[in-house]
């Protein structure tokens, strides 16, 4: 057998072709050659064609032999903390030494020390978790019965068996199930973040054996694709070679149990066929690299002027001592001498400051189950000028309500379905037409009536559909749920499915009469209103993906014979399918402008000979290895012609709780927002208006669908002849935009007040972020809960994830995680603001505190013949900038220039900090004037006033020098917090204490 293609592979997050290719490149180097397609025997691991990866799960960075080198080579490949490293370095030279070696090394010390411990905590997190996982006992089934084995001992061939709550190992094919149905659910919160089960398939020929032991005594094998990143596929074939004839069964992603699932029903049986590194959980972890915000971007410029003015003072120095002697060994002195122009503690002031304002933000009592996963950033969120959110979950709530079906003709909506419920109980209860009212082969075709086609429709929606009913034990008892099973009792039932959508369509005929009460693996049971049992048996079932935009089942009336293919689906795919009518796509279109999610629904009866010979084609399309998607593709699309239109649907998606007041805020802030969603038009379009994002008085020019320049063109100057006007535009027409006119289209876009993108990708979401961030150069928040805005989140330079219906997938990859969208005006107005000022503050202040020691350092070399002499010793030195200083500067992160409600009530408040001001080069400057001048006023007073006793002048300087920075930090305070008056105090008693204990030091400087 031939190995299959590589597979181009979606991973959770949609990663674009540079990170599969990373990943790929990645798992090569691990492994030291290609991935391969493979040949798996069952429960004979010994029986493998090549060396397979221990199933060990590894999150660490380091090891013990790489730690301490590896750490210290991440903070010295960065030219500040080289810089100081050298400074440190160069006290170990006698000529070049300016006084204790604890002068230089103390400081670099405090800050390795504490990056050390804190990357050291963080591995040994890492190792704790790796190890409980790696050490979980699962039990394998070999020829000497059930034993116990751990994970990290689980080879590739090995048969595993995984109990219901346990998470599933490694990679398997599912081979035996315990329940009853013939099938089990799976949680994959943890892999793709949905927090819906998915139903999993045993293999036919396995789950047919009596007992599980059997599988050892049978000749099979599986064979394989090669390792890759899809984690929504899978392509593969299982065969029995001891049986007569051999059996062949296709392998799909429905036969999986992928690593990091979790059982949900029964127990399960798996041959192994990926470990370790090739597992698809394992390829498709990435760490997401740290983002750098742009105000750490702005303080290391700063660093680099002060830098430059250091080396300027230092040749100033040495030019004015006309260069005499060994000039070069003063140069490097005075180099020394000045290095506290360029401060080593504000890399640790401002790190200590971001966790203090991540701290605030999850303690925020206001939003409630906020995660801070890029501490890093915080004051990133002071500055955004972008939002772009999704909408569904992110601005409505995702909790569907059917709210219309429409028949063509007729329409029912919330008012009137106590109509479809007569319609449906009158079809159950008449009794059936004889043979003399049957219309005969010879007679005209009849009209159906309005009852005939509501019953056709509520049927077709309750049958088409991936939803299964569970029942849930109400007492201890495990008999409790096998008898409300038995009984299909209401109250013990929930629904499962892959979407709220389908749950809401099923839950509706359920209200009107029809209800699902039993689904398995083969055979589906609705309960009519009279309390009949109809037995369906389910024949083939096509899934909904993103690609195909529809989901079809074959099913089999067991009453009448009769088989049916149903089918549901997008609009935009459907009309192509359903015979010719003139009100599809108009009704569409008005179901949409009400902010509805439409779908449409079509059947086609099956002779018993067509559906045989779709079968064989079916059958033998997924047998295929090669292509084989695209096989089966075609298969499915020879029955989906001329299909009989019965009806279309439409589910609300309300908004959530405070999106128009949030919005608002936002607008008055000076934020623009843009709403990137993958939903038609009309329904984007009345979203927009009713969350406000449009406002009811401003225009909407709605961008016409073009597929070429000419005609992009012509849009684009239509446009651009409006002016204060929302956009909307298609992901198809955009694409076209930006492929002839990027630059034009992204000028005019950046001007309207509101952008609305519908049938929007999630790679053109990540697209436009990036050209925002190119064009503009402003930043950018991306708001969403699903996978589909992953890719955007990430792109962003603050991405935020909505815990919501859709799984945890957004939230995991996002900066900062909320559970509404309301919070975000807190995160941004409040937290945001305060979190830029705080640090704006923190960074001058400590290049204050630098500058000022330095300046005076620069007075007395000048008066003293611009000797390269230390004016304090280094206790001195540390101290000033430790505990004497320390404690006041860094209390300004608690300060505030107004109250939490006043930044809400007064979103303008935000918007000078778009700008950057708190932190700009005309602000740094003026604090550099102070700190010249403060520095040289002390120097000279003290000089001038103590000419006589040089010790004196050195001991009031430095004490002048400790009073105005604590006065200089009490004066910048607005509000004060109890906190800042503790430090003030403390900061002023140990200076006393030391004036007091430590005179030598001070009065003998």
């Amino acid at each position: 057998m031939t190995a299959p293609p590589s597979c181009l592979a979606r991973s959770a997050v949609e990663p674009g072709p540079r990170r599969q290719c990373c990943l790929k490149c990645c798992g090569w180097c691990c492994s030291g050659r290609d991935f391969k397609p493979r040949t798996v025997w069952l429960g004979h691991p010994e029986k493998r064609e090549q060396k397979y990866p221990r199933n060990v799960i590894n999150n660490q960075k380091y090891n013990f032999f790489t730690f301490l080198p590896g750490v210290l080579f991440n903070q010295f490949k960065y030219f500040f903390n080289l810089y100081f490293l050298l400074l440190a370095c160069s006290q170990f030279v006698p000529d070049l030494r300016l006084g204790a070696l604890y002068t230089y090394w103390a400081p670099l010390g405090f800050v390795l020390a504490v990056t050390i411990i804190r990357e050291a905590v963080e591995e040994l997190r890492c190792y704790v978790r790796d190890k409980e996982v790696n050490s979980q006992i699962y039990s394998k089934l070999t020829a000497r019965g059930t034993v116990t084995v751990k994970s990290s001992n689980i080879q590739v061939g090995d048969l595993i068996i995984v109990e219901k709550n346990q998470r599933v190992p490694a990679d398997m094919i599912f081979l035996r199930t315990s329940d009853k149905g013939g099938s089990c659910f799976i949680r994959t919160d943890q892999l793709d973040g949905e927090t819906d089960w998915k139903m999993r398939l045993p293999v036919g020929c396995t789950q047919r054996l009596p007992v599980a032991a059997d599988l050892l005594q049978i000749r099979s094998y599986v064979y394989a694709e090669e390792p890759n990143l899809d984690i929504h596929s899978f392509v593969g074939t299982f065969t029995r070679e001891d049986s007569d004839p051999p059996i062949n069964e296709s392998l799909s992603i429905e036969n999986t149990l992928w690593a990091s699932t979790v059982i949900a029903s029964g127990t399960a049986v798996g041959v192994v066929i990926y470990t370790g590194k090739e597992m698809r959980s394992v390829m498709n972890t990435s760490h997401p690299k740290n983002k750098m915000g742009l105000f750490d971007l702005e303080v290391n410029c700063l660093m680099k002027i002060l830098f430059v003015a250091l080396v300027v003072l230092s040749l100033v120095m040495v030019s004015l001592q006309h260069f005499r002697g060994r000039w070069y060994l003063h140069l490097f002195r005075f180099f020394l001498l000045f290095s506290h122009i360029v401060p080593i503690s504000i890399r640790v002031n401002l790190d200590m400051g971001k966790m203090v304002y991540s701290l605030m933000i999850r303690k925020d009592a206001k939003i409630p189950g906020t995660v801070v996963r890029a501490s890093t950033i915080p004051e990133q969120l002071g500055r955004i000028s972008y939002v772009l959110t999704d909408k569904t979950g992110t601005l409505t709530k995702n909790e569907m309500q059917f709210r219309r079906l429409h028949l063509g003709t007729v329409s029912y909506g919330l008012d009137s379905m106590d109509e479809v419920e007569s319609h449906v109980f009158s079809a159950y209860t008449q009794p059936p037409p004889t043979a003399q009212d049957k219309p005969s082969s010879a007679t005209p075709k009849i009209r159906k009536t309005v009852a005939v086609r509501v019953h056709e429709a509520v049927k077709a929606i309750a049958l088409c559909h991936n939803v299964t009913p569970v029942y849930e034990a109400h007492g201890p008892d495990s008999t409790d749920r096998a008898e409300a099973e038995q009984n299909y009792e209401d109250a013990c039932r929930i629904y499962q499915a892959a979407s709220p959508d389908e749950v809401s369509l099923v839950q509706w005929t359920e209200c009107v009469g029809l209800t699902l009460v039993g689904r398995d693996q083969s055979s589906m049971q609705l309960r009519t209103p009279g309390g009949q049992i109809l037995n369906f048996t389910i024949l083939q079932v096509f899934p909904f993906t993103y690609e195909s935009k529809r989901m079809g089942v074959i099913v089999k009336d067991e009453s009448t014979g009769e088989i049916t293919f149903y089918m549901k689906g997008a609009d935009v795919v459907m009309i192509g399918i359903v015979q010719y009518n003139d009100w599809l796509e108009e009704e569409c279109g008005n179901m949409a402008r009400e902010g509805l999610r439409v779908l449409v629904v079509a059947k086609k009866s099956l002779t018993e000979e067509q559906y045989q010979d779709f079968e064989n084609r079916y059958n033998q399309a997924k047998m295929s290895v090669h292509d084989r998607s695209l096989k089966v593709a075609t298969v499915i699309e020879s029955l989906e012609m001329e299909m009989e239109l019965l009806c279309l649907t439409g589910v609300e998606d309300q908004l959530q709780a405070d999106v128009r007041p949030t919005l608002e805020m936002l607008r008055n802030a000076g934020i623009k927002v843009w709403m990137l969603t993958g939903d038609k038009l009309e329904t984007a379009t009345c979203t927009a208006k009713n969350a406000h994002l449009v406002t009811r008085n401003q225009d909407i020019h709605i961008f016409r669908t073009i597929t070429n320049r000419g005609e992009a063109h012509l849009e684009l100057n239509a446009f651009r002849r409006k002016h204060d006007c929302a956009l909307i535009i298609s992901g198809d027409s955009l694409e076209v935009c930006l492929k002839f006119y990027e630059y034009e289209f992204m000028e005019l876009a950046c001007q309207s007040p509101a952008v609305v993108c519908c049938r929007c990708a999630p790679t053109q979401k990540a697209q436009i972020i990036r050209l925002l961030q190119q064009r503009t150069r402003k930043l950018t928040c991306a708001v969403g809960d699903g996978g589909n805005d992953v890719s955007m989140i990430q792109a962003a330079d603050c991405g935020v994830g909505i815990e919501g219906k859709e799984g945890k997938q957004a939230s995991l990859a996002s900066d900062f995680s909320i559970t509404q969208f309301k919070h975000l005006g807190q995160l941004l107005m409040v937290h945001g603001r305060n979190s830029y000022k705080r640090a704006a503050a923190l960074s001058q202040f400590v290049i204050h505190r630098s500058l000022c020691i330095s300046t005076m350092q620069a007075v007395f070399s000048s008066v003293f013949y611009f000797a390269s002499i230390p004016l304090y010793q280094g206790f001195l030195v540390i101290g000033y900038s430790t505990i004497y200083t320390m404690f006041p500067v860094f209390s300004l992160v608690l300060d505030k220039d107004v109250k939490s409600e006043v930044a809400m009530l007064y979103p303008e408040l935000y918007k000078d900090l778009t700008k950057g001001r708190p932190l700009s080069f005309k602000t740094f400057l003026i604090w550099v004037l102070i700190s010249i001048y403060q520095g040289g006023i002390i120097m000279y007073g003290a000089l001038l006033l103590f000419d006589s006793e040089f010790v004196h002048a050195v001991a009031i300087s430095f004490t002048s020098l400790i009073l105005t920075e604590l006065l200089m930090v009490a004066l910048t305070i607005q509000t004060w917090h109890w906190l800042m008056i503790v430090a003030e105090l403390l900061s002023l008693s140990c200076y006393i204490a030391s004036l007091v204990f430590l005179h030598e030091f001070i009065g003998g400087a």
